[in-house]
């Protein structure tokens, strides 16, 4: 990635996600929403869209600015959309949260705030679909395509989100009103399923194998594990509203997107091992260790979901799966990798110009993986801890492990931006002649 471009913007998504992060820890920490509250409760929907929508999306959309182009070699097709698209999403999930508020009761009942929100976040997510996948989809690598099969998800997890809306504001009509009813299990597998988890599959192939010089997944293993999730994603959309249309329930597709959700997850591991395995970097880097946390959590939540179908306890602790597998795995992954992201985009910004012509640090030099690795444990022991925590319904202790997930992530937060201050360099390494410090917001044009 030496020379190639910088998105001006990553740095924003990126703080305005942890932003909303620590939003969704202090309501978690309040007991706001589940377990407190129904799963289908407003405060649960809440914290739910605020940890898909204004953490994790906006963290991968932010990293996929920068490292789309990198996939596909070509400049991102607009540099020019991303703050707009920022703005319109976090004015977007603004509104729904009030229209979510005002359902439960806590704030006036103004209802078409869910559809004016449901607006804005089709802008801007629009704009991010579009930009995206106009840069990837006419030479689309291995990775590349992962991405794609994430956009068209994310495409129809906006889709289904945006009925919804309309539906809880009465402006849908009983089609809308029949997929509220029955639908919501689709919306959440095309979000999380195929939007976050397949898109991060994609990105991480290309980090694994850049951050430990190792070569690229065979694209006919890659491609496979990506048939199996892209059918799981067909089927639970295209399967899934028919299934509603018909009024015949979710029965048959669920098990079927569930089959194959955990046959991508399998190849997916074959993937990850095959990278390891053929690494030259042999001593691991703290993102990847970390990495590694969050692909144990993945294989967790993946037993633990099949353990609870299989004794009927699945609709019961369904809280517990989604908690494991949103913080333990996507979180843990977009976590680990931010912290590397950050310090080799910084490395980029401020000494690519004058590489060649003077002294300059290395990229390791920027951070402290001793003082920073400590945070990164505290945050996945207290995730899996809160995990049991919720499975043995224990919601006091599951709100104290919140409040030390809460410790953790400040800590890496911390680190980040000493990071980005270049705090950790020494001396006159830190900013020689014709290098600029970076802004902590956006990288300098």
């Amino acid at each position: 990635m030496v020379g190639a471009g910088i998105s001006r913007w990553t740095m924003s998504y990126f703080a305005m996600a942890v932003a909303w992060l620590f939003v969704a820890l202090a309501l978690m920490a309040a007991g706001l929403g589940y377990p407190a509250a129904h799963l289908a409760s407003p405060d649960t929907l809440v914290l739910v869209h605020v940890v898909c929508i204004g953490w994790l999306s906006l963290a991968m959309c932010g990293a996929l600015f920068q490292f789309v182009p990198v996939l596909v070699a070509k400049p991102l097709y607009s540099e020019n959309w991303a703050l707009p698209a920022l703005g319109l999403l976090t004015a977007g999930l603004a509104a729904l949260l009030a229209g979510f508020l005002g359902l439960g009761g806590r704030l006036p009942a103004w209802l078409w705030l869910l559809p004016v929100g449901a607006v804005l976040l089709i802008a801007g997510f629009g704009l991010i679909i579009v930009d995206l996948a106009l840069t990837a989809w006419l030479q689309p690598t291995g990775p590349a395509r992962f991405v794609l099969v994430g956009l068209a998800s994310l495409g129809a997890t906006v889709a289904f989100g945006a009925t919804f809306a309309f539906a809880h504001a009465g402006w849908a009509g009983s089609i809308g009103e029949k997929l509220l009813a029955s639908g919501v299990p689709l919306h959440a597998i095309a979000g999380l399923g195929g939007w976050l988890t397949l898109t991060a599959m994609g990105v991480s192939y290309r980090l694994l194998s850049m951050f430990m010089l190792a070569p690229d997944v065979d694209n006919r293993k890659s491609n496979v594990t990506l048939t199996a999730g892209a059918l799981a994603m067909a089927i639970a959309v295209v399967g899934g509203i028919l299934a509603v249309w018909l009024a015949s329930g979710l029965n048959v597709v669920l098990p079927i997107v569930a089959a194959l959700g955990l046959a991508t997850i399998v190849l997916y591991g074959r993937d990850v091992l095959a990278i390891f395995s053929g690494r030259k970097r042999r001593q691991l880097e703290l993102n990847t260790r970390m990495a590694i946390l969050s692909f144990a959590s993945l294989a967790g939540a993946a037993v633990l979901g099949a353990v609870l179908v299989l004794t009927g306890a699945f609709t019961a602790h369904l809280g517990a799966f989604v908690f494991l597998a949103v913080f333990g795995w996507l979180s843990g992954l977009v976590l680990a990798k931010l912290y590397k992201i950050v310090a080799f985009l910084t490395w980029l910004e401020t000494y690519g110009p004058v590489m060649g012509r003077t002294a300059t640090p290395r990229v390791q030099d920027l951070v402290s993986e001793a003082r920073a690795s400590k945070w990164f444990v505290i945050y996945h022991v207290a995730v899996w801890f809160g995990a049991l925590m919720l499975l043995a319904g224990q919601p006091s202790a599951f709100r104290a492990a919140v409040a030390v997930m809460t410790v953790g992530i400040a800590g890496i937060c911390r680190e980040v931006i000493r990071t980005r201050r270049l705090a950790d360099v020494a001396g006159a390494l830190r900013l020689p002649d014709g290098a600029c410090a970076p802004h902590l917001l956006f990288a300098r044009n």
